[in-house]
């Protein structure tokens, strides 16, 4: 899981090559084990096979400022009712069949739809019910040129994320050593977030961590940023031999006079 979160890269250059049959058969009996696993329920996979229909529908509307990632295929995520734990559970399972489709050599991209109105995405994913904000490209990688390094974003400190029984108090990172938290958090910053705003904040109290959510008073919390951290956080601690499950707030939101702060969850540790 280290090795994966450190080297994981969305694909914006697919093959024009769609996936073997098989293969397909592979990713949609393990989207339904998805659903069927989410106990919470809210939100449905769509796989839509005929990627030249959905790309050609959405050119210049979706994807980031207007830029459409053009692949085989597309997987939808349609949240059927507008609850925030159908959004944050969605994203996490989402995160999951990321982890899937990379064990089946499968490359992958978010696309998010908030700026595409919903007649369009309604019409276009036929769906009668809910709303798809998100899109995840998927198909064959296009091999890299081996004499082009990657691009690399930058990553900020586990002291910036990480604060003891409050935000702002700064947290001695020898007591995440003692405590054997200090590979866990220093991994996590890898996580994938939208934009690459890394807005996930962590306290640890007593015997438990605490997930917020940063961000600006002039815009809304990315709930879909909570649902991927979540699922990176669980897989990371497992690995580490604390095998527990996120379990969700209800807590006001915290203002420190420049930034808010949205609870997410709480985790046992």
């Amino acid at each position: 899981m280290n090795n994966f979160l450190k080297n994981r890269k969305s694909v914006r250059d697919f093959k024009d090559k769609k996936i073997r049959d098989e293969t397909l058969k592979k990713i949609k009996d393990y989207c339904a084990q998805l659903e069927e696993e989410n106990i919470q329920g809210g939100f449905q996979f769509i796989l839509f096979e005929n990627g030249e229909r959905i790309y050609k529908s959405l050119e210049g509307i979706g994807g980031y400022a207007g830029v459409m990632i053009k692949s085989p295929h597309y997987i939808a995520l349609n949240i059927k009712d507008n609850r925030e734990e159908s959004i944050i559970y969605g994203a996490y399972f989402m995160e999951k069949l990321i982890t899937k489709l990379t064990d089946l050599n499968i490359g992958s991209c978010w696309i998010g739809l908030k700026g595409v109105d919903e007649d369009t995405k309604k019409e276009l994913f036929q769906i009668s019910e809910g709303s798809v904000d998100y899109l995840l490209a998927i198909g064959y990688p296009v091999p890299k040129n081996p004499f082009v390094g990657d691009s690399t974003s930058s990553r900020i400190g586990v002291e910036d994320i990480v604060f003891k029984d409050e935000i702002g108090k700064s947290i001695n990172l020898d007591e995440l050593e003692s405590r054997g938290l200090d590979d866990l958090f220093y991994y996590i910053r890898f996580s994938p977030s939208s934009h690459n705003k890394q807005p996930w904040r962590f306290i640890l109290k007593d015997d438990r961590v605490i997930l917020l959510l940063a961000y600006s008073p002039d815009e809304k919390p990315n709930l879909a940023d909570a649902g991927i951290i979540m699922y990176y956080f669980e897989n990371l601690a497992k690995a580490i031999g604390i095998d527990n499950k996120w379990k969700l707030l209800n807590n006001p939101d915290y203002d420190d006079g420049e930034m808010k702060y949205k609870y997410i969850g709480e985790f046992g540790i």
